[in-house]
């Protein structure tokens, strides 16, 4: 049985609210789960007390029994010191200006610089 540590949303419609659960990594995302330890809710500021809640001792007991938290969960995980922070991967350049597009814009704060 695969354990992983991931959100289960709850709250209404366009008021999103996410339950931190233990779940098998086969059941569905809100649906049964072994035990909550903690929360998250996205509608308040970032810098919130409130936003990101965490029961420590739990979770640490569940990463030694070989949970894996999901790449969101690791985020808080990370920044509260329970696990080591993830690593990210640069963001894909596909989406950046074309060369022809970057030497307008170089050209554009020449002129204007």
């Amino acid at each position: 049985m695969g354990l992983k540590i991931r959100l289960a949303r709850a709250g209404a419609k366009k008021r999103p609210y996410y339950h931190i659960v233990i779940a098998d990594s086969r059941s569905p995302r809100d649906g049964r789960f072994i035990e909550r330890v903690g929360s998250y809710n996205p509608m308040l500021p970032s810098d919130h007390a409130e936003r990101v809640r965490l029961l420590p001792e739990r979770i640490n007991h569940w990463v030694s029994e070989g949970a894996v938290a999901t790449d969101r969960v690791a985020k808080f995980l990370g920044h509260a010191g329970l696990i080591p922070m993830p690593k990210y991967h640069e963001q894909p350049t596909q989406s950046a200006p074309k060369k022809k597009a970057q030497e307008r814009l170089a050209a554009a704060a020449k002129a204007a610089g």
